[in-house]
């Protein structure tokens, strides 16, 4: 099956779980001889991409001057002394001219305890509706929609840009991931009559609470709309397709995210460059540091675990437009010094933080499915999630708590450090299910809806 498939990240350049899961979707498709050609926004720099074969753009001036076939067509001209990897044989790199940069909002505010119309939106949520005034808290102001420039028009220019590949290149479906990509997708599906497949991994509500941005909200709702089938990436994520953008639920298909299982052993931790000492227990958060991750709550619950035990030390790895709100709020609770914060981690830094952690919490508002966790119980670390993810959906032997109750992401926290049995079961007992969830179990079952699409 020849794909054509759009997306807005791709490693090394991951600001989400989105770089990832694409990673892995199109190494699991090359590996069944699918033949796939990625649309990037962005070229992949050569540094990074000696595993594929990469086509790079040689003329920008295709992003402000003549968008025909023909000029587009040219700024693409691949490596002479390329050899790409088996992993990734076919698959073709396509980067066209556009300033789409990250598409997640900054400045969103929120406040521990029960959200009132802030953060989270899935349609069966059990929140208690409280005063957050009544408990000593002043409400806060409303969230602000921050993405960066002016990102609706963004898309829409990178829509006919690439547009014009449906007349330069040969495929039978399309695959298009997340709202940035939906504009492009669906002006190829009209050029070329191809069908198209819109892949949600993450919602406008997820992303920005009830505060959503109305323009970005409508060119993910059209794009939903103009697809033949939707994926989405768990029944969390379908039921707020269902509830929020009128999908019929016979339109979307779920497929999980997967892992791969290459048995490489995790990075060890090395004593001389570490800031931790190695008789301190390890709480981690992984992530983007923003509202939909919930990284306040998690720093909340460490004050309450700090306040009853000794030796533990909470890493925040990762970065957002949170970041400097939480090392406040960790001054302001008196555990600065029990909060470490990593910034951005990148391959063996993120191996080594796995190896290093005791526990791995993903206090998510709105997590439509949550790779990250998967990736901590393959490196033999139990884990404690948030009750609104989808990876909840699939996994059972984790620990599973409401994100706003920061006493009892507490308890469970403490319950995990201190009884080494329920560590161990947790860790033996997750990672059984964690294999059976693989990039090439989800890649089978988006082959089998491409050909559902092609022959119907």
């Amino acid at each position: 099956m020849r794909v054509l498939m759009l997306g807005w990240e791709f490693p090394p350049y991951i600001t989400g779980g989105l770089g990832t899961a694409c990673f892995g979707l199109t190494r699991a498709l090359s590996r069944h001889d699918h033949q796939i050609t990625f649309v990037l926004p962005k070229a992949v720099d050569d540094e990074y991409t000696e595993h594929v074969r990469l086509l790079t753009p040689q003329a920008r001036q295709a992003a402000e001057g003549d968008r025909s076939p023909e000029s587009v067509a040219s700024t693409f001209e691949p490596p002479e002394a390329e050899q790409p990897k088996p992993e990734l044989e076919h698959v073709t790199f396509k980067a066209v001219p556009s300033k789409l940069r990250s598409p997640y909002p900054e400045g969103h505010e929120f406040y521990d305890g029960p959200p009132q119309g802030v953060g989270f939106i899935h349609p069966t949520a059990n929140i208690p509706q409280t005063d957050p005034a009544a408990d000593g808290q002043t409400p806060p102001p409303p969230p602000k929609a921050g993405y960066d420039g002016d990102m609706v028009g963004e898309a829409r220019r990178y829509a006919d840009l690439c547009r014009d590949l449906a007349t330069s290149n040969d495929f039978d479906v399309i695959h298009a991931h997340d709202w940035m990509t939906f504009p492009a997708a669906a002006a190829i599906a009209r050029a070329s009559g191809k069908p198209m497949i819109a892949h949600i991994h993450s919602t406008e509500f997820d992303r920005s609470g009830e505060n959503i941005h109305q323009g970005i909200y409508d060119l993910e709702r059209q794009g939903l709309h103009d697809a033949d089938r939707i994926i989405a990436v768990s029944h969390l994520t379908q039921s707020i397709l269902e509830a929020r953008y009128a999908i019929p639920a016979e339109k979307v298909d779920v497929i999980y995210n997967g892992i791969d299982h290459n048995g490489k052993p995790p990075a060890q931790p090395d004593p001389d460059k570490d800031a931790i000492r190695s008789d301190e227990k390890i709480v981690l958060f992984l992530g983007r540091v923003t509202m939909q991750k919930g990284p306040e709550y998690f720093v909340r619950a460490a004050k309450r675990v700090l306040d009853v035990m000794d030796g533990v030390r909470f890493v925040i790895a990762g970065t957002g437009d949170k970041i400097r709100d939480l090392i406040e709020l960790s001054a302001e609770l008196g555990i600065g010094h029990r909060c470490l914060f990593t910034g951005f981690l990148h391959g063996p830094e993120v191996e080594r933080i796995y190896q290093m952690a005791s526990v791995y919490v993903m206090p998510s508002v709105s997590e439509p499915f949550g790779i990250a966790t998967l990736e901590a119980i393959s490196h033999d670390v139990p884990v404690i999630i948030s009750k609104t993810s989808g990876v909840s959906e699939v996994l059972t032997h984790v620990l599973k708590v409401d994100f706003w109750d920061t006493e009892e992401m507490a308890n469970k926290i403490i319950a995990v450090l201190k009884h080494p049995p329920l560590a161990t079961t947790l860790r033996h007992h997750a990672t059984i299910e964690v294999r059976q969830l693989t990039w090439d179990g989800a890649a089978q079952k988006c082959a089998d809806l491409y050909r559902q699409l092609t022959t119907a």
